[in-house]
């Protein structure tokens, strides 16, 4: 019911292997900036895509979400990668039941 709820949820159903799970924690029309370089837009596409990216895919590690910035019903949350090598950032919105879904994610800023 937090808007950093989304990072420790994405990670539990990342190892999981859990891509329906995943795609439940992004509005229908949501966009991703995965693969890099590519957006990812709706929650089917963003299924689509992690089912054919998790298996592949080593196991997450939590990360301990930056402070969150709230304005009403919107919210960005971000963690700082625990190798030290960029940052990641979401908005997230309410919804009517008080949770929280990605709008925007951008799961990685590279520095050139």
């Amino acid at each position: 019911m937090k808007p950093e709820d989304i990072t420790r949820l994405f990670v539990e159903r990342a190892n999981a292997k859990d891509a329906e799970g995943l795609s439940l924690l992004y509005e229908d029309d949501a966009v991703m900036a995965f693969p890099p370089g590519q957006q990812t837009v709706g929650r089917e596409a963003i299924r689509k895509l992690w089912e054919e990216a998790l298996p592949k895919m080593p196991a997450f590690e939590p990360e301990e979400p930056l402070p969150t910035l709230i304005s009403g019903d919107l919210a960005l949350t971000s963690t700082p990668p625990k190798d030290g090598s960029g940052a990641r950032a979401q908005v997230v919105r309410r919804q009517p039941d008080g949770s929280w879904l990605r709008v925007l994610d951008q799961p990685e800023f590279k520095q050139p």
